[in-house]
């Protein structure tokens, strides 16, 4: 973006900053070093073929069903007829889970 990180607001907040201020972090030993939260647990899902080595691969999807909930989401790069590129990436969405632990993110 070229920006400087201490420009970003999501990354003043993450160092209890002032979001729309711009003085700069020392992120080497900030006044605020960010704290843990919980635990994310993230998911790729792709489109690739096993029996050629796990190429990507192309096609359509006849059914997509994902509903997010407070603590699981996800988001696809679908068309609206369900093709898949096939000059793009095996990469065709992702899904999250978090919870105050592992195991919570888990479940």
């Amino acid at each position: 973006m070229g920006l400087p990180l201490h420009r970003i607001k999501d990354v003043r907040v993450l160092y209890s900053e002032d979001a729309w201020g711009d003085t700069p972090i020392d992120f080497t030993s900030p006044h605020n070093k960010p704290q843990a939260k919980g635990h994310v647990i993230a998911t790729r899902i792709s489109s690739e073929n096993p029996d050629e080595g796990f190429k990507p691969s192309s096609g359509t999807v006849q059914e997509l069903n994902f509903r997010s909930s407070k603590n699981v989401w996800g988001y696809f790069s679908v068309a609206a007829s369900g093709g898949l590129h096939e000059f793009a990436d095996s990469q065709f969405g992702h899904c999250f889970s978090w919870g105050e632990d592992r195991e919570s993110a888990r479940e």
